[in-house]
């Protein structure tokens, strides 16, 4: 199946919602990173979070940054997402190894333990929007849920979920975000509550075979919903030489006159997607000539 997003409306319009499926863009997310199968679940699940989030801009200029910073053995994640639901990320320590969790679970919790999550929006303003809350379990869909509830004041409830295969390649990825608008009822807030507890993983539903819409159907079906949009995303890092080469004009003169002086090529790595770029000698006298 490919990955995309379906967002929609449900409820008389009280509830907004995103619905994804996006086991492809977790797959690439772990060849490149080379990812353990608790990283590949961690990262797995802020990827998706970070797209959907991503398709909620409304400017295409639009770009939201997810950063976890923890005290556990993957020391901390970041995702990076823009209006047209790309995305990439990565592990900061990618070859986090734990036993299951008592549930027999890849045990994510455990990986990131107690931390911070901070949402970074920047919507083209002077300063971008930025909003910190502690991680409330290190499962990433409840410490979302509770970032939108303190951060944002919007009653949400966001579903991730990363299945991996024997082989630990990633069977099934994907999740959804559903949001009470503020004109919604009470009445509309506890059937879909009491929808939502009886709602089995999101995993095990895309395992099914079940689609975004089928998704959708299952949570709102009688409740009435509209799908306004269907947005393919990808893991996509827009790095490239030329990038980089601003990047390194940015340390400065003396710098770079040290990595001359050493006489031999540098290689600078991008964290996103793992790409190596190489700089010799006489490439990096014209970076010289071009810094300040």
């Amino acid at each position: 199946m490919e990955d995309y997003i379906i967002r929609g409306m449900a409820c008389d319009n009280q509830v907004r919602f995103f619905t994804t499926v996006t086991t492809n863009l977790v797959e690439k997310a772990r060849q490149l990173h080379n990812t353990s199968p608790v990283a590949t679940a961690a990262l797995g699940r802020l990827l998706t979070a970070g797209a959907m989030m991503g398709a909620m801009c409304k400017n295409d200029t639009d770009v939201i940054t997810l950063q976890i910073n923890c005290s556990g053995p993957i020391g901390g994640l970041i995702v990076t997402a823009d209006a047209k639901a790309d995305v990439k990320g990565y592990a900061f320590n990618p070859d986090v190894m734990l036993p299951p969790s008592s549930k027999g679970k890849l045990d994510v919790g455990k990986a990131l333990d107690l931390g911070v999550l901070t949402v970074i929006k920047d919507l083209g303003l002077k300063e971008p929007y930025s909003g910190q809350t502690h991680l409330v379990s290190g499962e990433i869909a409840e410490d979302l849920t509770y970032y939108f509830a303190s951060s944002e004041q919007i009653p949400t409830s966001v579903a991730l979920g990363v299945l991996m295969n024997k082989n630990n390649t990633v069977r099934q990825a994907g999740g959804f975000i559903i949001q009470m608008m503020p004109y919604a009822t009470d009445n509309v807030i506890s059937a879909l509550e009491e929808r939502l507890k009886a709602y089995s993983s999101i995993t095990s539903h895309l395992d099914a075979g079940e689609t975004p819409e089928r998704i959708a159907e299952v949570l709102f079906g009688d409740m009435g919903f509209v799908i306004e949009d269907k947005i393919p995303t990808r893991f996509y890092c827009n790095c490239s030489k030329e990038r980089v080469k601003h990047a390194v004009i940015s340390v400065g003169k003396k710098e770079i006159e040290e990595m001359i002086q050493e006489g031999k090529p540098i290689e600078v790595n991008c964290h996103f997607c793992n790409s190596h770029y190489l700089f010799d000698v006489d490439e990096l006298k014209e970076l010289l000539a071009q810094a300040r």
